[in-house]
This record gives structure tokens, C-alpha cells and sequence, in this order.
């Protein structure tokens, strides 16, 4: 989705990695919850934190910071999961994203957002809707379901299924 698809004022969650603001579509926002043990499931990617139990679910929690290429999320008193639902292949996959902080809901008119800008070839910024400004702020308005990769969301999925298996015996 780009910024030409953005036709009409729309709501986002802000939250911090590091000193930047990003923002998720609202409409792919499910909750908020404060940051719990998270139990890691071996041989799986950095990013993946592990999963935890949401009201008897298990759901897999990712790391925003390492996906992003920077250092590990300390826990700290604002440190949160979101809990966002993606689309996948028509499928819809629950996750947790771990981020430092939830920042407030705010809405953004489609004037208020500029294109992802072009750093080449060599960067992929395919996961960026666009450039929110807010004041003499931008904001980074992520594409959740363009993210993750097939192959790590499906890694995710296997993850989800084994733990959940484990869980039931």
C-alpha cells in the first residue's frame, strides 16, 4: 500500500523504538498490553522474543527493535506489547510487536503524509506506508503486513502450532 492508496483521514498508534516515532494503521491494532514473561522457543531469529499466553492463546512476540537492525528492547515501566493482527496469504496471524513505548492514537489526513522516501536499491523501505508530519515531527507509518517475510511469518506460524502442540500433552 502507498501513500496514493491513503485517501481518507485515518487513526494510527504511535509508538517509540529508540528516539523515532512509528505508527500502525488503528484498524490493525487489537490491544495493548504492558510487557510479561515471554517464554523463548529455541532455534528461532533474534527478533523473535518467544510467544506468551494471551487469555489461552499462544502468541508469538517480535522484537521491533532487532527486525529494525537496532539494539535488543530493555524492559523498562513503559516497555509494551501490541498486539496486531496480519494478513498473510488471506490468512490473518496474531503477533505481538515489542515496543518501548505506546505513544497515543492520533489521526492523520492523507496531506499530512508524504511518500517513503527512495534510499536506493540496496534498503528495502516496501514496509513504510509513508512519512506522517506532525508539527515539525515525522512519523514512520509501518505496513505491518509487509514487515515480515513469508518465510519468517510462516516460521512464526510453525512456532505458534508447536507451542501450542506442547502445551495440550
Amino acid at each position: 500500500m502507498t501513500v496514493s492508496t491513503i485517501t481518507q483521514t485515518t487513526q494510527y498508534l504511535t509508538f517509540k523504538l529508540e528516539d523515532e516515532v512509528f505508527a500502525l494503521d488503528i484498524s490493525k491494532v487489537r490491544e495493548v498490553l504492558d510487557f510479561t514473561t515471554v517464554t523463548k522457543v529455541p532455534r528461532t531469529p533474534d527478533f523473535m522474543r518467544g510467544v506468551i499466553n494471551l487469555r489461552g492463546s499462544v502468541v508469538p512476540v517480535v522484537d521491533m527493535r532487532l527486525k529494525f537492525g537496532m539494539t535488543k528492547t530493555e524492559k523498562t515501566v513503559n516497555t509494551c506489547v501490541i498486539i496486531v493482527e496480519i494478513s498473510l496469504d488471506g490468512e490473518r496471524i496474531v503477533l505481538g510487536a515489542l515496543a518501548d513505548s505506546v505513544q497515543e492514537v492520533i489521526e492523520l489526513e492523507p496531506a499530512q503524509i508524504e511518500p517513503a522516501p527512495r534510499i536506493g536499491t540496496r534498503l528495502k523501505t516496501e514496509f513504510i506506508k509513508g512519512m506522517g508530519r506532525r508539527d515539525e515531527h515525522f512519523i514512520i507509518i509501518l505496513d505491518i503486513d509487509r514487515i515480515f517475510s513469508s518465510d519468517e511469518l510462516a516460521l512464526v506460524t510453525d512456532v505458534k502450532e508447536a507451542t501450542a502442540a506442547d502445551a495440550a500433552e
